[in-house]
């Protein structure tokens, strides 16, 4: 399906999230990724708390989780370029062992107070290094399973909620984990989830069914670089990373206490979850780069209006609705990115829009924290929706021809 024209009417009757679930492999394949998928979501929290409990220093701890995550985001689409090239059964299960074995190396070396914190750094960074891209594996095996666009709208929507909802439970477990031994523990519960998920995924006959692609040519990115959906995606994250923050200083300057910052928040998740089921249920006409376009403006348009909130609760309305725009941008993103690319080049496509979330919510985070410094919470909202209103703008230029 050409990404630059209208979706094709669905040849399936009623085209629904179960139907979804009932295509052959589905369900097997879906919840072994999202296993695997899961130690995303415990990992990040898990390493924070081990480094600082090992090395008694916030710096230190900071240092570790840039070079964790930046490593993870830089050599993403390298990663995605091997996964295209040698399959997915040859190049993941030496990834997820590689990055198991090194997170339970990081467990080992927080495990009692004292690892020099440059060791601790170099591991991180190394386990960042070989993180396998689950994500952009999923989403091409969703390509393989789903040929009804409708359905395979609806795939990638329940996939975007689902990967929404690991890093809001991720968290939670690890919390759980922190009853019954110490924050190394949650490293080996990363370690686990991911080798146990991966092995699973891969035996799967959707994944043993993808030959590997020949070497792509044409550009540093092999011709999988997708313009439109990278440049919405990292004008997300841009426009995203910055809420937390933005949100606990509106909090505190007002005097709601840290406490409701995560419920603030909760809500931005909440709109969406609600956004990204609804944008998969709607049979839409309109050519998916123009969809991303004003998906991005939307939420760009909200996230400025957020700025003009006098309280908690039409600060809660303006991030609800802000959500409900958060999912289907990047469902979008990514199946723009799937639909632009050959098939030798899907996991580099969708490795790319996930970088330039990744990498945009890192830099948006620090703009963030100096924009504080200087200007008052409700023109750094609105900046934020500026960010995104410009990435919307950058989206139609890139879709012309």
């Amino acid at each position: 399906m050409s990404a630059l024209t209208p979706s094709r009417p669905s040849s399936i009757p009623r085209p629904s999230y179960a139907a979804v679930l009932r295509v052959p492999h589905a369900r097997r394949t879906f919840l072994a990724a999202l296993a695997a998928r899961l130690a995303y979501g415990t990992v990040s929290l898990s390493v924070l708390l081990s480094v600082t409990r090992a090395v008694g220093s916030y710096a230190w701890s900071g240092v570790v989780m840039a070079v964790f995550g930046g490593s993870a985001v830089v050599l993403m689409p390298v990663r995605a370029a091997l996964v295209d090239r040698y399959g997915p059964r040859r190049a993941l299960p030496p990834m997820a062992a590689a990055y198991s074995a090194v997170l339970c190396l990081l467990a080992a070396l927080t495990w009692h107070p004292g690892a020099p914190p440059a060791l601790l750094a170099g591991t991180a960074a190394l386990a960042g290094c070989v993180a396998p891209p689950l994500g952009p594996a999923m989403r091409a095996a969703w390509g393989r399973l789903v040929d009804d666009p409708a359905l395979r709208r609806r795939a990638y929507s329940l996939d975007g909620v689902a990967e929404e909802l690991l890093f809001v439970s991720g968290p939670a477990l690890v919390g759980l984990v922190l009853r019954f031994g110490p924050p190394p523990a949650g490293l080996l519960l990363s370690a686990l989830l991911m080798a146990a998920g991966t092995c699973t995924f891969v035996t799967s006959p959707a994944v043993r069914g993808a030959t590997p692609g020949k070497r792509a040519s044409g550009g540093a990115a092999g011709g999988a670089f997708p313009a439109a959906p990278v440049a919405a995606a990292a004008g997300l994250g841009l426009a995203l990373s910055g809420a937390d923050l933005l949100v606990t200083a509106f909090a505190g300057q007002r005097s709601y206490g840290a406490e409701a910052v995560p419920w603030i928040l909760g809500a931005l998740s909440a709109g969406s979850a609600a956004g990204g089921l609804l944008h998969g249920a709607v049979e839409w006409r309109r050519p998916a780069a123009g969809r991303l376009a004003g998906l991005t403006a939307a939420l760009g348009a909200a996230l400025a209006l957020a700025g003009a909130a006098t309280g908690i609760w039409t600060l809660v309305l303006a991030l609800t609705a802000a959500g409900v725009f958060v999912a289907p941008a990047l469902t979008t993103a990514y199946l723009l990115a799937d639909e632009s690319a050959a098939e030798s080049a899907r996991n580099r496509a969708g490795a790319w829009v996930n970088a330039a979330v990744n990498a945009g919510s890192s830099v948006g985070a620090v703009g963030a924290g100096l924009a504080l410094g200087h200007l008052p919470v409700g023109l750094c909202f609105a900046l934020a929706g500026a960010v995104a209103l410009v990435s919307a703008a950058l989206v139609r230029a890139a879709d012309r021809p």
